[in-house]
């Protein structure tokens, strides 16, 4: 599956079924790219499908389970899109918060391998269950330990601060499994956890009372 050329084959690439509640068309919005008028359509269909969908059916489903439904504000990104938005964003412009495209790639732009020829997927989502949680106490760590505990398969999550959206990867290589907060005003992010850290393992029940299970 090659790069859409034509309005009908970018028709059917977004009909892409890619897990129970997900398809490849809610993928694809971009404010930067409407905006602009920049192409986010991958050039490599077949690699973006296939990384979408082990982000969707193990990382975006299980969050659409446990909270009743997720929505997803960034995904998939082209190469393009990505580098115009980064570059944008050295020059300071708060809105442009794209990684280059070295870092991106099997990440926001899933139709790259990263530099050790591992694919992957990232998608910035909200959970809309925990939106007037966050305004009430303005803390990401509940939802991010709920995250740790119940989703298996997620490689980094990053949180912001704006409704507490974050970043969720799916990768297929190794990954530390870490967790981070990070804002505008920091020079990089806060770790939360990853793997041999203290604290990474067991049950962190007693940081998210009253949120849901995931059976």
């Amino acid at each position: 599956m090659q790069q859409a050329n034509s309005l009908a084959e970018l028709t059917e690439l977004g009909r892409v079924r890619l897990s129970e509640h997900f398809f490849m068309r809610d993928m694809l919005y971009s404010e930067v790219a409407n905006y602009h008028g920049i192409s986010n359509v991958p050039v490599d269909a077949e690699l973006a499908v296939a990384a979408g969908e082990k982000l969707c059916r193990l990382i975006l489903e299980p969050l659409h389970r446990a909270f009743g439904g997720i929505a997803v504000r960034s995904a998939y990104r082209s190469p393009t899109v990505n580098g115009f938005c980064h570059k944008r964003h050295t020059r300071g412009d708060a809105y442009y918060y794209c990684s280059d495209n070295a870092y991106s790639a099997g990440r926001h732009i899933w139709d790259l391998r990263d530099a050790q020829g591992y694919m992957g997927a990232t998608a910035s989502v909200v959970v809309p269950w925990y939106i007037e949680r966050f305004e009430k106490s303005g803390d990401f760590r509940p939802l991010a330990w709920w995250i740790r505990d119940h989703i298996e398969h997620y490689a980094e999550a990053i949180f912001f601060p704006w409704l507490c959206a974050f970043n969720i990867r799916w990768y297929e290589g190794p990954s530390e499994q870490a967790i981070y907060w990070t804002s505008p005003d920091l020079a990089e992010g806060e770790l939360l956890t990853k793997r041999v850290e203290p604290g990474f393992d067991g049950d962190h029940a007693k940081e998210y009372p009253g949120f849901p299970r995931l059976d």
